[in-house]
This record gives C-alpha cells, sequence and structure tokens, in this order.
C-alpha cells in the first residue's frame, strides 16, 4: 500500500469537487456487472471521468439514478441517523458511521479525524475502508473490539439489528493504537477506549429500536 503522503498527492481529480466512485463502487450501488458499468460508461448513459486508466463516476450522479427512500433500512432517516452519531462522535473523541452488512456506507462519516478528512476524496480511502467493514460485518463476534486495520487506525463496531438478523453495523474509528500519539488520529486512553465499547451497542440498539421495515437501493455516502 502506497504511504500516506503519496495518497494524499495522488488524489483523484474532479472539476466539481465532488466525490467520485470506482467501478467496484458503483457495481454494487447499481446490482450491475462490471462489463455493464463500463458499456454504460462508454455508451453515455453513466456520468463518467478517465483518472489515468481508471474510470471514475460522480458519486451525486450515481445517487440520482437509485431510488430515494425516506428511511436507512431500519426506520429512521439518514439524516436522522448521521444527527445520532455525530452526537455521540463528538461526546466519545472519535469518527463515526452507519453501514449495511456488505460495508458500504449509509451515513457520512461523523467528525472525521484529521487523517480521514484529508483523504476523503481519494476513491482508493473509500475501497480500503469498505473492505475492512465488510470484513467486521463477516466476524461475527457481537462483543464490539478494537481492531487494527490497512489504514493505521483502529475500528471497531456494533450491530443494528432487526429481530433476529443483522442489518447494519455502527462503527466507531479513527484512533491510534493504544499509548500511541498521532496528531492525525483520536488518541483514548484505556477509560475512554472502554466508553467506546460501551456505548457503541446503546446507539445500536437505539437504531435497532426504530426499525420498521428492510428498504432497498439505498446509497451510501462519505
Amino acid at each position: 500500500m502506497q504511504n500516506m503522503q503519496d495518497m494524499q498527492n495522488q488524489q483523484a481529480p474532479h472539476s466539481s469537487g465532488g466525490r467520485l466512485l470506482t467501478a467496484t463502487a458503483v457495481q454494487h450501488r447499481l446490482g450491475v456487472d462490471r462489463s455493464t458499468v463500463y458499456r454504460m460508461a462508454l455508451d453515455g448513459r453513466l456520468v463518467a471521468v478517465k483518472v489515468g486508466r481508471q474510470w471514475r463516476f460522480p458519486a451525486s450522479a450515481i445517487e440520482d439514478l437509485l431510488p430515494q427512500p425516506a428511511a436507512v433500512g431500519f426506520g429512521v432517516s439518514r439524516e436522522s441517523a448521521f444527527a445520532l452519531i455525530t452526537v455521540t462522535a463528538e461526546l466519545l473523541g472519535v469518527m463515526m458511521v452507519v453501514t449495511d452488512m456488505d460495508g458500504q456506507a449509509i451515513t457520512e462519516v461523523a467528525n472525521p479525524s484529521r487523517w480521514y478528512a484529508q483523504r476523503a476524496q481519494d476513491p482508493r480511502t473509500l475501497d480500503v475502508c469498505t473492505t475492512e467493514w465488510r470484513g467486521m460485518a463477516d466476524d461475527l463476534q457481537l462483543q464490539p473490539e478494537f481492531h487494527s486495520g490497512a489504514l493505521g487506525f483502529e475500528c471497531a463496531r456494533s450491530f443494528i439489528r432487526s429481530g433476529h438478523q443483522l442489518i447494519g453495523m455502527v462503527l466507531a474509528g479513527g484512533v491510534a493504537p493504544l499509548n500511541s500519539v498521532r496528531p492525525d488520529l483520536y488518541s483514548l486512553t484505556e477509560d475512554e477506549r472502554a466508553r467506546v465499547l460501551e456505548t457503541l451497542p446503546r446507539v445500536a440498539a437505539a437504531l435497532s429500536r426504530a426499525h420498521v421495515r428492510p428498504q432497498h437501493g439505498i446509497e451510501g455516502s462519505q
């Protein structure tokens, strides 16, 4: 993996300053195969730009193609879910996000660390995060724990439920390894880390209680 400076210097340009998605991200969002994504880019059905040899797709244009249900999949609006995790993230001193069980972000990242804020527009950052979040969904250990990721910071998650079904996750991250000081990450004491792990299930439970019915065609944003 390229070092942090390389990632920052090689962010994909976009004239409007909007977030760009990879072909893989568009494939998952639209529910089509990769070759269809490329054909749609070539024939103009998808707005796309070339970054080097790779296609990149403005997130706003992809969002316009998707149904826009009022709820995020568990009976609460994206705005309400984001408001909840924003308050919680600021109180705990971490960054937080709500995802589905495929690791796709449903809300924006709340209270991002300086490291993440500097790289949020780089599609590679989102790809790595999504892959790691998907791996955390596959780990069915119910008790939240902090885990180190490929990007150099730690994350923990708690599951959102509908009855006995797991339908999403609340994640806390941007946390520096224990006993390390990183000005671009959140450095937590052992007590502060324990508080995060105690609070995550409460936030997940609040979203679980708000569940009405599954919704489809939801677009995550970063």
